[in-house]
This record gives C-alpha cells, structure tokens and sequence, in this order.
C-alpha cells in the first residue's frame, strides 16, 4: 500500500510539473528597448531602435500566428544607475523578457549584471565594451552589432598599415572609452606602431580645445577619437577649426555612424575611415529595409548599424522562439537555443553567435565620399575592405569569457 500511494504521489507530482511547464510555455512575449531618447546618443539609437524592434515584431510574422507582442521604451540617460532601477522594474513588475539596445558601455555592463540575476534575455546592439564577450560575458547576453576590438582591428590597423604608425588618444572617460583605447593600443602596437600618449575628457564635452592642443603638440601622425556620438561630431568640427588635419595629422573615428557624417556634412567628413557592420546602400536588402525605417522615423534619416542591430538581434530572437513553440520565459534557455541556430538576414547576412554570446558577422572599412563623390541624399560612404567574420571580432581562443573554460 506503501509503495502504491507513493507512487500515486510520484506521478501526482510529474502532472503538476507538466502543467506548470506548459502553462509557462505561453506566446506572449514582452520586449524594453533601453537607450539614450534625447541626449548625445538618441541619433545613433534612441527613437529610431524603438521603430526597428517593432519592425522587427512586424516582419517576424508571429502576430499573424497568435502570438502578443508588445515593446516598450525607456530613456537610462546615459547613467548605470538609471538603467539598471528601469530594468528591475521592468522585469519584476512589467514582466519584460528581453532588453534591448543599450548604448553606453558602463550602462550595458551593469544592465547585463542584473539581466543574469532575474535570467530575462540581454540582446546588445548599442554598447561598444568587448568586455560583454570576453570577462563580463553572461549566459543571458549576446553581444549583436559591433565592439572596440572590431572597431580597433578594423580603422586602426587599417590607418597604421597606411602609414599612421604613431597615435595620440582622445577617449571618453568611461567603460566604452578605455575599451576602444586598449583595443586600438593592442592593434596598432602589433603592427609596430607606437601611442604617443592620451588624455581623457568627460562624457558630453563641449569644448576639446585643451585635449586637441595636447594631441596637436604630441606630433602624433593619427589622432584617435575613442569616443562617439555628440562627442566625436564636436571632436571633430574643432579640430577642423585648429586646422589639425590641414597641419599634416590624420584623425581616426574610431567609432563613427552614418548620423554623425550627416551631422558633420560631407565637406568636413570627407577623407574619414570608419569600420561598420551595416549600410543602408550595400545591397538589395539593406536598401530595402533602409527605405521602409526611412519613411517611419519623424527624422527621415538613414538606420545606423545599432539600429540595423536592434532589428537584426530581435528576428533572430522571433525566429528562436517560434521553433520553441513558445516562449518559455527562462532567458539562459532562450539565449542557449539562439546560439544553436545559425544566423541570417538581409541587413547583416550570414553570422553566428559564439559560446561567449558575441555575434559575428562580416565588418566593412569604408571611407567617406567628397561632396563631389557623392551622388544624392545619404549617399556617403564607399567601401574600401570588407573584413571577414572570423577576422573581425576576437578570436575565440582569445576571448576571456569564464563561460567557455565550462
């Protein structure tokens, strides 16, 4: 009797634990897309990564199927503390399964953090820090569009090759900035170029003329911008004015989008290298959906390749779930099975998401056309080098993630 009513209890309890898993595996899916809406990085994300995730839950086609899909945006201002209060409220109490986005390194990295604790999905397209695949990696992170190694071993060593063999750094005093400096450092001492010396600025500086003095007086052939944004544009509007380039020194934005060209215009940016994974003009595909996100932002601009990215991670997210059948709402098990699919889609082509949750996918080296290049609106960039995905990100027995010594 014993043994028959502990196995009436046993199999009691394998019903519930099926129950309970299947009323978990529901198609309701919440997405919190986190970045800067109004300061110096809301062009390169901002409102235009809000209409790219729902795009991206528009061409996913899991609506049509039943699913309920609602996306939501919050504004972190540029400050961890602000980002991180925003994503526990989100997932303790709105219930949000994936954060996307996220622009600004340190934010990214303490939204990552917290995103492991309470095992949501961290899809980071803004950040640039390749630490978020390398000693910060998490099991419910994947690291989307770009980082500071790609940037570095794509405009640095491409500059130093050129000739470029000695630097001076202007790099934004935060995660992302030191990031970009060590990683161009890395490249450009590889190929045996020398770095002159650095100096740091705040984030959202005015005024450069103090640490665009220092770079002029360091004799150095480049002078790397390790910043981004409002940050770069002013960076490089100012030196325009010292005549920096004009005295024999070459700059290198070592993070530049398709908005800052825009802003800058093309007689100041002409001449400039930059290293992207996304634009809007390289095929079919990019100029498509470029034309679509065109016509729906109030600013009528062109995607960058973080917005591009926020659109990319969340299909890629769509297509995960709906082979699950639904969403289980266990952000490990989600991120898991996106990295045991390929990748694939028409703004960034084939790619693949590694142990370490970095995503990897071809990176373009392109040079800003002269006005009298360029044939129309956007029309911006002509591509030098494309950089082949296992060259562009860090290699694998590089990286220092914890997770892969599992």
């Amino acid at each position: 009797m014993k043994t028959k009513i502990t196995a009436l209890m046993l199999g009691t309890a394998l019903a519930l634990g099926m129950s309970a898993g299947a009323f978990a595996m529901d198609k309701n899916v919440k997405i919190g897309v986190l970045n800067d809406q109004s300061g110096l990085y809301a062009d390169i994300a901002g409102p235009g990564s809000v209409v790219a995730a729902q795009m991206a839950v528009e061409d996913s086609g899991l609506t049509k199927k039943g699913w309920k899909i609602e996306v939501v945006a919050g504004d972190h201002q540029n400050k961890p503390d602000i980002g991180v209060n925003v994503v526990r409220q989100w997932i303790d109490v709105d219930k949000v399964d994936v954060v996307a986005d996220v622009p600004t390194s340190s934010v990214a990295l303490a939204v990552s953090n917290i995103v492991k604790e309470k095992n949501a999905v961290f899809l980071n397209s803004g950040a640039g820090t390749s630490d978020l695949s390398n000693k910060a990696c998490s099991p419910n992170t994947i690291h989307w569009t770009y980082d500071t190694y790609m940037l570095a071993h794509g405009t640095g060593s491409a500059l130093t090759k050129s000739g470029g063999n000695t630097w001076f750094f202007l790099t934004a005093d935060y995660a992302f900035g030191a990031a970009l400096e060590r990683d161009t450092t890395e490249a450009v001492t590889a190929l045996g170029g020398k770095v002159l010396g650095s100096v740091r600025h705040p984030l959202n500086t005015a005024d450069f003329s103090s640490f665009l003095l220092q770079a002029q007086a360091s004799k150095a052939k480049v002078i790397g911008l390790a910043n981004a944004g409002g940050d770069t544009i002013n960076a490089i509007k100012q030196a325009s004015e010292f005549g920096i380039v004009k005295g024999g020194q070459k700059l290198a934005g070592l993070l530049m989008f398709i908005s800052d060209v825009h802003s800058l215009g093309l007689k100041v940016a002409h001449g400039l290298n930059m290293t992207e994974t996304f634009y809007w003009d390289l095929n079919d595909g990019t100029r498509a959906f470029s034309k679509r996100f065109q016509e729906r932002v109030k600013n009528k601009s062109m995607p960058t390749m973080v917005q591009a990215g926020v659109y990319s991670s969340l299909i890629h997210y769509f297509k995960t779930l709906d082979k699950m059948g639904g969403n289980p709402h266990d952000g490990a098990k989600v991120v898991a099975a996106m990295e045991a699919m390929p990748v694939e889609d028409a703004l960034f082509g084939k790619g693949k998401i590694q142990p370490n949750g970095r995503n990897i996918h071809d990176a373009y080296l392109f040079e800003v056309k002269s006005p009298a290049e360029s044939k129309g609106p956007w029309d911006y960039y002509k591509l030098v080098a494309t950089i082949p995905a296992d060259q562009a990100f860090t290699p694998l027995d590089k990286s220092t993630c914890p997770l892969l010594k599992k």
